[in-house]
Order: C-alpha cells, then structure tokens, then sequence
C-alpha cells in the first residue's frame, strides 16, 4: 500500500510538473521575442506569465488523457439524466484522480528523469522540460490513430510521418486530442445505449396505459439509477477507462 501511494504520489507531481513545465517554457518562449528592459521588461514578463497559467486546462486537455474521461463521464451524466449529479466540479475532480491513475506509467518516468534532478540541481529548466517531453511524446504516439496524424500532416502540408513518436508536437498533440474525442464519443455511445432503452420502455408503457401527461425521463430516471448501481457502474466504468488507456 505504501509503495503504491508513493507511486501515485510521485505521478501526481509528475502531473503537476507537466503542467507547469509547459507554462514556464511557453512564457519564457514569449518574453524571448519581445526586447524590452527594466520595469517594462518585468510587466511583460508578469502579464505574459498570467497569461499562459489560463492555459493549463487546455493543456491538460490536448496533452493527457483527461479530455477522454471527463468526456465519457458528461456522456454518463446525460444518459442517466439527472442535470447536475454528479456535479462539475466533482466529475472534473474525478477526471484528473482517474488521468493521474491511467498515465501513472507515464508519470513516474516524468518525476524520475525531469523532476528530481531539477531540483537536485543538477539539470536546467530545459533540460527538465526536454526530458519530460520523451515519456509524453511515447504515451501520446501510443494513443494516437495513424489516420488522424496523417490527416494533420496534410492540413498543415508537412512531409507524412510513419513513427508517430517522431513527429513534431504541432501535429502530434492536435492528432491526439482528436484521437482521444473519438475514442471517448465510442464509449459514450456505449454507455448511453442502456439508458436510451430504459427511456422507451418507461414512455412505451405510459403511453400504453394512456399516462402521456406524466413526463417519462423523470420516472425513468430511479431505474437508471438502480441499474448502474446493480451493475457497479463506477467499477465498469472506471476500469473501462483506465484499461484503454494504460
């Protein structure tokens, strides 16, 4: 138990690490191109600094497997009908708990060759960020459908790229997040399928007994829930999941 926490532990602070990573190297990117000096030169910096902390949810989204799970969550949240149960905040609380469990693999290489020897001193930022990029590159080439990232080499015109791995991260991530759409509408169709048979057997016997006054998805919705809880539709799910991910 120990060594799976600290497991987990380490992933997560690999996770974070990815993250802030990006922001600081895309910051420092920006500031690069703008010749200023002094207090202005430090206002750039500031503002330029804010500015790319407002893209961190985009990056979890495109760079991790987070887009798939929060995805396949509001797909279960709208077959089972119920408008905010579970909340938001709580399916986006899930979603990076079950990204941090699936890229864990992915992670931990993160935290051993960028993270520590950062703060050990004994490699830069961009060295850190360098080899950070590697494990992502291995994991996201994985995922990915050669279709898609053939796709973006035509949009973007650039010579067709047989090792996924291998390819620039310009093509490599949007290909990915569009990867990661389709996987997760898959399983979204999958699991809206039940509830979808559940709401025509419900309305079909309303409407039998000439009940159509009573608003079917509202009584519908305790035999939803039954059924995925009868089933363990957390377990399913989240199993699911994490299987097609890792």
């Amino acid at each position: 138990m120990m060594g799976s926490s600290r497991g987990i532990s380490r992933a997560g602070t690999g996770f974070a690490w990815l993250l802030s990573s990006c922001v600081s190297v895309s910051a420092q990117q920006e500031v690069a191109c703008v010749d200023l000096s002094g207090e202005d030169e430090g206002f750039v910096r500031l503002v330029l600094l804010f500015a790319s902390v407002a893209l961190v949810p985009a990056l979890l989204a495109v760079l991790t497997s987070f887009a798939r799970i929060i995805v396949v969550l509001l797909f279960l949240r709208a077959g089972i009908g119920a408008q905010e149960i579970p909340p938001t905040y709580v399916l986006i609380g899930l979603a990076i708990l079950l990204t941090v469990v699936s890229m864990i693999t992915t992670l931990q290489p993160i935290y051993e060759e960028a993270v520590l020897p950062l703060l050990d001193g004994e490699s830069t930022l961009a060295e850190a960020v360098e080899q950070s990029e590697k494990p992502l590159r291995l994991f996201m080439g994985g995922q990915v459908r050669p279709a898609d990232l053939t796709l973006m080499a035509t949009l973007t015109e650039y010579e067709p790229v047989t090792v996924a791995e291998e390819a620039p991260l310009s093509l490599l991530a949007p290909a990915f997040a569009i990867s990661e759409l389709r996987a997760a509408f898959l399983i979204g169709f999958i699991i809206f399928l039940p509830f979808v048979i559940i709401d025509l057997v419900v309305a079909s016997t309303l409407a039998s007994i000439g009940m159509l006054s009573l608003p079917a998805p509202l009584l519908s919705l305790p035999f939803k829930i039954l059924l995925f809880v009868m089933v363990d539709g957390w377990a399913l799910l989240t199993e699911a999941l994490v299987s097609t991910i890792v």
